[in-house]
């Protein structure tokens, strides 16, 4: 519930923002800039229309492989037999062969930095036994991310009706690749890969063009056009960008670096206040103690128009009466934030301390303190 709130704040944020700051206008179906860190949308187009994912499909067999190695049910060093349903797969290939094995290792690299479909349905039956049934946790894994308006029928990103993603999706599921596993996520920024003697570029021309960028997944289809993720970071701040449908390859590199550009420009990274900072005490009763620290479990760091950091105000409103027991984490108040009167988003406060029950005297002087108030 807590982490429906802050997306419920952040979306809200997110339009308060689109009304400050001028967005770009891009040539491409649709795009979608959000703060890494935060999760906010800094500015966007045609975010929540579905679409062809193509080869950003990919990101998704990714994260499951990750998952995988992670719980100890694959390693890198693994040796795979190649299917002959993988062998033939259509569309961009690694060029594994039925007659050599391949490592789990060698078909992340494939899958990433050539977007090899025959890598991505090899991992998919070592995961899951058949393509089908990995699509399956496929969509139980976009459930659980929160990837509303996805759903996949295959590991690769080849062309089906029921096949499809948003940008605002993809930019959830780019977000989710690199925080989750860090650890692999620098495969992305790798140039070239050499398999079976046949070296093949990384399609990601920001990795030429701005040393900044280090990921992290192209794709495209005649339907769904030219298509892009980037991930930028600059000093400590990531900004992610998602471009769709764009009409060629290099229009979808040029119109990225121009979105990752205007929210670096546009937008300052500030921290509202630090984790486990007080930022008040509230009152509580029928508790062991009269008030409760209130405050964030994590930073809370948000992008604003540059300028607008000193204009911010701030307003907490708590649930009243606040009755005991209150555990550390609960949601019991709600932080405001506005800017020249105008609502900037709405964050949930948490409990920084457990307050239990008072004894029955202490209840009892509370419940008539209660009854007159």
């Amino acid at each position: 519930m807590k982490i429906v709130l802050l997306l419920l704040s952040l979306l809200s944020t997110a339009w308060a923002h689109a009304q400050t700051v001028q967005p770009p206008n891009l040539s491409a179906r649709a795009w979608l800039l959000v703060d890494h860190a935060s999760g906010q949308s800094l500015v966007e187009h045609e975010a929540d229309a579905r679409v062809e994912p193509a080869s950003l499909t990919k990101l998704m067999t990714a994260y499951l492989t990750f998952a995988a190695l992670k719980q100890g049910s694959l390693k890198l060093d693994q040796a795979v037999t190649v299917s002959e349903r993988a062998w033939k797969a259509p569309g961009s290939r690694m060029f594994i062969d039925p007659k050599h094995p391949v490592t789990i290792g060698e078909l992340i690299q494939g899958m990433i930095i050539q977007s090899g479909n025959d890598a991505c349905i090899a991992l998919a039956e070592a995961i899951a036994g058949s393509e089908e049934a990995f699509a399956q946790r496929m969509n139980l894994e976009a459930r659980r991310l929160g990837l509303a308006n996805t759903h996949y029928v295959n590991a690769t990103g080849l062309p089906d009706p029921q096949h499809y993603s948003t940008a605002r999706d993809l930019a959830k599921l780019a977000q989710a690749v690199i925080r989750d596993f860090p650890e692999y996520y620098t495969t992305y920024s790798r140039k070239e890969y050499t398999y079976n003697r046949i070296t093949q570029p990384n399609r990601n021309r920001l990795l030429w063009l701005d040393p900044t960028v280090d990921g992290v997944k192209t794709g495209f289809t005649e339907n769904a056009g030219y298509c892009l993720i980037a991930s930028s970071k600059r000093s400590a701040r990531r900004l992610i960008s998602v471009v769709l449908g764009a009409d060629s390859d290099s229009m979808r590199a040029q119109e990225s670096q121009r979105l990752l550009n205007h929210g670096f420009l546009n937008f300052d990274a500030v921290r509202v206040h630090e984790k486990n900072q007080v930022v008040s005490q509230l009152k509580v009763f029928k508790g062991a103690q009269g008030t409760v620290k209130v405050g964030f479990q994590e930073d809370l760091v948000l992008s604003l128009p540059k300028g607008m950091a000193e204009r911010l105000k701030t307003e907490l409103v708590s649930r009243q009466p606040l009755l005991a027991p209150v555990q550390q984490g609960d949601a019991i108040a709600t932080l405001k934030l506005s800017a020249d009167g105008k609502p900037l988003g709405e964050y949930p406060v948490v409990a920084l301390e457990n307050v239990p029950v008072a004894g029955m005297l202490g209840r009892a002087w509370d419940t008539l303190m209660l009854w007159f108030k």
